[in-house]
């Protein structure tokens, strides 16, 4: 008898320790990774030339990755070019027949100043200043005028001025230029493809840093607060592996559990979002599912 009572007790004992285990294993929050993914679209419309992203590529920031046609762009670049020194020519022309009258004005001024002193010895008559003044209101007119004709001139060159660095930005933005440093997830178009302005080319994320969305209780939000150190585990050959991991966000109102979430008891419930940051060895993938446990 003492034999088998000795294996009875063992047998619950393991059973008690097992139940115990269980117990104890359970995580205090279920979830995925989820990256911050970024769609980079064309800017520009035309011939996609060069294009140089191919999936699963690690781009670093303002890497040029593609290049759209810019030849219409760069031939209506040089058409404003020519009608802007046109224009010029016009206000030069304009610019010189001003010079032309002030420099008559500064003669007559001379003379205005020469009149007036022998006027004062009465070596002039005031017909002759009288005259001379005359001459210095005509000119002084025709240089206003001049200048009222070169106004709308400068106002036309600026304009064309205007249009030329809008057509410059417009070339600028036909080089597809890398804005983060990532991994490419999507392509969304190949070389010698007619691009859009808008129209998606790739999809981009920074996966050095992943984000474990898991979703609390309420009673478990008491636990837990933003800066908070945790630990995040994922399924391994060997059983489990850990990271640490810190509270990013954490949601301000409820919802209902995800379908996710297997059982349609816990679809029911309302729970509270949670962000956590992890830093990725290369292991974890957007969509893994993984684990939460509070300290």
């Amino acid at each position: 008898m003492k034999p088998t009572y000795k294996i009875i007790t063992l047998i619950s004992l393991a059973t008690l320790l097992l139940s115990c285990n269980r117990n104890d294993d359970k995580a205090d929050g279920y979830g995925n990774f989820e990256a911050r993914e970024t769609v980079i679209s064309a800017e520009a419309s035309g011939k996609l030339l060069f294009f140089n992203v191919e999936e699963g590529d690690i781009l670093q920031e303002n890497t040029v990755v593609g290049v759209i046609d810019t030849v219409q762009l760069f031939l209506k670049r040089e058409l404003l070019l020519a009608s802007k020194n046109t224009i010029f020519s016009k206000s030069r022309n304009v610019l010189s027949q001003r010079e032309v009258l002030l420099q008559q004005l500064k003669i007559a001024r001379t003379d205005q100043n020469r009149i007036e002193n022998l006027l004062a010895e009465n070596a002039a008559t005031q017909k002759q200043l009288d005259d001379i003044n005359g001459q210095i209101n005509v000119l002084k007119q025709q240089v206003k005028s001049v200048e009222t004709q070169n106004a709308p001139i400068v106002n036309e060159i600026k304009g064309i001025e205007v249009q030329i660095q809008q057509v410059e930005d417009q070339i600028r933005k036909c080089i597809i230029t890398n804005p983060k440093k990532g991994t490419v997830l999507v392509k969304y178009m190949e070389p010698n493809e007619i691009t859009s302005f808008g129209k998606p080319l790739y999809k981009i994320a920074d996966l050095d840093e992943m984000e474990l969305r898991v979703y609390l209780s309420e009673p478990q939000l008491a636990n837990v607060k933003v800066g908070q150190e945790v630990t995040v585990k994922i399924d391994d050959a060997d059983g489990m592996k850990s990271y640490g991991g810190t509270i990013s966000w954490i949601s301000d109102s409820s919802e209902f559990t995800p379908k996710i979430i297997q059982t349609k008891e816990e679809r029911v419930n309302l729970v509270y979002a949670v962000k956590v940051k992890v830093k990725n060895d290369g292991s974890l993938k957007i969509g893994m599912p993984a684990e939460m446990w509070l300290p």
